[in-house]
Formats: structure tokens, sequence, C-alpha cells
């Protein structure tokens, strides 16, 4: 489980509301704070502001629209050459633009599932008689994407968090179904933010399964497409933008700092990710599943965050075969290698999974008892390569170990003082997966 020192902020699962008395209220907002680099604060906007920010978003545009618009048409005709020549081929190429992401939509779109949670929560907000304190029941909303017609789900882990009691998805066309369970979810404290779910019944409805795609491949700069239930309530929303990087760690925490997760090896885009976007797809211009929408960044413009599908295809193939989860497990903190961290820690490469040295002797970067453990995996050890694949950007060592299943023998390429060795490790399961 990899981690550095940048942050970012979690999307949470949609606008949560804490209902005791028969009364609702806003919940505990989700905050991230970053490093000392310069960058702002992140949190996101409290869920009983929602109408008021909607009204006045839809006011700005009302009043800027017409202007920006004549603007935009203005500056075209004096500039005939940008693209196509004209701005008659300019206008063709939009056109064309515009209808293949309504295409993707049409296609994408009855893949996608809202998720409807409720949740109980005992944080001694709600007090009872003589002061005891009384679990309260929120309710809540993500995005869930259906990887099977069987009706198997894939989402984020916290939009399914410990404490659900009940969870219903809504199809794309407006049917809820009420007999979902949860299949299983990653740990805590486990960098791969997903959960498992199964529709039971199906009441007579077709499934669609979306269509997975390769996320080694994507490229900085590629057309991207998100869907998913934005803040909650506005089901299948549809935006677009680019993949403005891939390799991202953040650190995703709550205002009180007591709770933080890791989240390595994602995607960046400014396709506009909003609260209730959690779990749902972002995918490609061919309709292709690319990644799943994770996490924001607050007090910022389009700064999004994805895991890559590709990191998560084992699992997926797992519980497609045996309806059961389970994460194959290594056992070692690890950082991922770029040129900064190589030249602050002085190593001679660029990329790989470095073992750093750890501050807490109770949390060793080698656990103790694992595999790798076995194996004589050591801390400053730099694991280069998975089978003979190479690790870099855009083959995380998450994403390599998550290939295999659990009791699979791999042989890693290791770095050791400068010298290279072959290790093999037979993976375990990973604890509370």
């Amino acid at each position: 489980m990899g981690s550095d020192n940048k942050k970012a902020k979690d999307i949470g699962s949609a606008a949560f509301y804490s209902v005791s008395s028969s009364t609702k209220r806003p919940a505990k907002t989700v905050s991230f704070n970053v490093p000392s680099l310069g960058r702002p604060n992140f949190r996101r906007p409290s869920a009983g502001r929602l109408q008021a920010l909607v009204l006045a978003a839809l006011f700005i545009v009302a009043v800027l629209g017409g202007g920006a618009a004549g603007a935009w048409i203005e500056d075209q005709h004096n500039s005939t050459s940008v693209i196509g020549g004209n701005l008659s081929a300019q206008k063709k190429i939009v056109t064309s633009q515009s209808q293949l992401i309504s295409q993707i939509a049409k296609t994408v779109g009855p893949s996608v599932v809202s998720v409807n949670v409720s949740i109980t929560s005992q944080d001694g907000s709600g007090f009872g008689l003589f002061g005891f304190s009384q679990p309260e029941q929120e309710q809540a909303a993500g995005t869930g994407i259906i990887i099977d017609a069987s009706g198997l789900i894939v989402t984020n882990r916290h939009v399914v968090p410990s404490g659900t009691t009940k969870v219903s998805v809504t199809l794309s066309d407006g049917t809820e179904l009420k007999n979902v369970s949860v299949l299983g979810r990653t740990a805590a404290s486990d960098s791969l933010d997903v959960a498992f779910l199964k529709i039971n019944d199906a009441e007579g409805h077709k499934l669609t399964a979306a269509t997975i795609g390769d996320s080694s491949k994507v490229q900085v700069g590629d057309d991207a497409v998100a869907i998913g239930n934005a803040l909650g309530q506005f089901q299948n929303t549809v935006t677009a933008g680019i993949i403005s990087g891939y390799g991202r760690s953040v650190q995703a925490g709550d205002p009180s700092g007591t709770s933080t997760e890791n989240l390595d090896d994602l995607f960046q885009t400014d396709a506009a990710i909003n609260e209730g976007n959690s779990g749902g797809p972002l995918v490609n211009l061919n309709g292709q599943v690319i990644g799943i929408n994770t996490a924001i960044a607050s007090d910022s413009q389009n700064i999004g965050f994805a895991i890559p599908i590709n990191d998560v295809k084992g699992l997926i193939d797992q519980v497609i075969k045996t309806g059961k989860f389970a994460r194959p497990y290594l056992g070692v903190h690890y950082i991922p290698l770029t040129a900064d961290v190589a030249q602050e820690y002085n190593l001679s490469v660029h990329k790989g999974a470095y073992i750093a040295p750890s501050n807490d002797p109770t949390n060793p970067s080698v656990v103790v008892g694992s595999p790798a453990d076995e194996a004589g995996l050591q801390e400053k050890d730099i694991i280069t390569s998975v089978n003979g694949q190479t690790i870099d950007q855009t083959h995380s060592l998450t994403s390599l170990l998550d290939q295999h299943q659990p009791g699979d023998k791999v042989t890693l390429t290791v770095l050791r003082d400068n010298d290279a060795k072959q290790v093999d490790v037979t993976l375990g399961t990973l604890p509370n997966s």
C-alpha cells in the first residue's frame, strides 16, 4: 500500500443526511488537506446548500451564457484557421464530438446504477434517554457499474461502508431493485477503494454489463467521459473532459484527522466529478470503462481522480468466476517511484515500488509473517517488475498483483543495493478482504 505527501479530497457517497426523530440535517463533511506546497485545502459543500448552489449556478448561466456564446462566435470569425480553416468545419467537429458523447451515454448508461444506502452510525451525536448515545440511520447515495448480466456490480468501498444495513439500486430506466447484498469490500486501510454488490432479484429486468477497457493504454490528453449519480439525486449525469495525469497518490481524511485513506495509482481527470459520482465509470470514446470515479479536489477547478480499471480487473474476474471476494496479499508498504521521489531518497532508478523504511516500529514496511516477509523482502528494496512486467506509472505494483489470485506464485525483480535479484513469492489472502 503506497503513500506519499500529496493529499486530496474524497468524494464521499453523495449528499448525506442523518435521520433522527424524523428530522434531516446535513451530515459531517469529509475534508482533505494538502501539503505545504502552496496548494488549497480540499473540502466539499454542505448538503444543506445544494438547492441554493444549483439556483445560483443556473442564474449565472442565464446571465452570462449569451455573452459568452457571442464572444466565442466572434472569436471564431476573427480566427478561421484554427481547425479546419473555417467556422463551418469547426462546427462540424464540435457537432460530431457532441454526437459521439451522446452515443456513449446511451451505450454505457444502462450499465450504470444509482446505489442507495442506509447506514447505521454511532458517533455520539444522537442521545436518547439518560444521555446515552444512540445509533443513527444515515441515508446516502452513490454510483455503481454492472459488470456481469447476473447482477454483479462494482462500486467504491466508501459508498457501502462498514455499518451499511440496507442497499438498493436504481437502474437507468428508474426501476428500483431492493434485493441487493454486499459481496465484499476492501479493508478501510486498503489503498484500493472498491466493493462488490449483487442484485439477487432483477425482477425480470434485463441487466446490461459494461464493456471493460484497458487502462494501461490511456495517455495524458485522451478524452474521457464520466457518468454517475451526481449529488445523489441527478441520476446518470454525463460530463466530458480529458485525462490530465496518471499515477497520482492522494491521502483522504475527515476534518478531525482521525481517519485517513491512502489512495494510489489514480487517474487525474478534468471531467466534472461530483459528490454521488463515487463508484461510477470513467469511460473512453469507445465506451469502454477505463476507471472508477472515486475522489475530487474541492476549492479547485475540475481536479478529479479515478481508479484505473486494470487495478480491479483481477478482482472482477475472480468475483464473476467464483462469486467470492478475496484480495491477493504481498505484505509490504511501498512508495510508487517517480523522479522526484527517487531524488528525495537518493535512489538510482525512477520506476518501481520502493519499500521505504518505517518510522513506526509497530508498523514495519514489510509485514511480519506476510508472504513478502517469508520470501525475504527487506526495507529499502525496490520492486521493479512482476513476472517480467515493468512497474511504472501505468503499471503499478498493486495493479500487477491484482491480476493474480491468492495462492498464485509470482516472480518479483528486486533491486537491493543496486544488485538485481529474482524473488519468488506465493501470494496470500489479504486479511479482512
